[in-house]
């Protein structure tokens, strides 16, 4: 009878180390499952706004010197003057993006790249 007993606390025991035990493991499924989907969705929207950033520069250095040789009557001399001065710029504007990259969530982003 006192073997009965025994055996009966001890599989008490082992059933409620299993319960704590898939608890713990069920918490970082979910942990996992949850950042793993944030990340790959952040990791997207910084890829959008890279090709964004880049676009954005040549669009805006076309549109000015599409507008500067339209009010001088120039050939498209500003036009590609200023296209290539908007890719440069968009090229800066995703080289400080990709540095962002690397940092922590939250810490605040300096322009001097340290």
């Amino acid at each position: 009878m006192a073997e009965d007993n025994d055996h009966d606390l001890a599989r008490a025991r082992d059933a409620e180390r299993l319960r704590q035990l898939e608890a713990k493991l069920g918490d970082k499924a979910v942990e996992e499952q949850s950042s793993r989907g944030e990340e790959h969705f952040s990791q997207a929207n910084m890829a959008w706004r890279m090709v964004t950033e880049l676009v954005a520069g040549l669009g805006i250095g076309f549109g000015i010197g599409f507008g500067l040789d339209y009010v001088f009557g120039t050939t498209p001399f500003l036009m590609v003057v200023f296209v290539l001065l908007g890719l440069v710029a968009g090229i800066k504007t995703m080289m400080r993006t990709a540095k962002e990259i690397g940092k922590e969530p939250g810490q605040p982003s300096d322009d001097e790249g340290k």
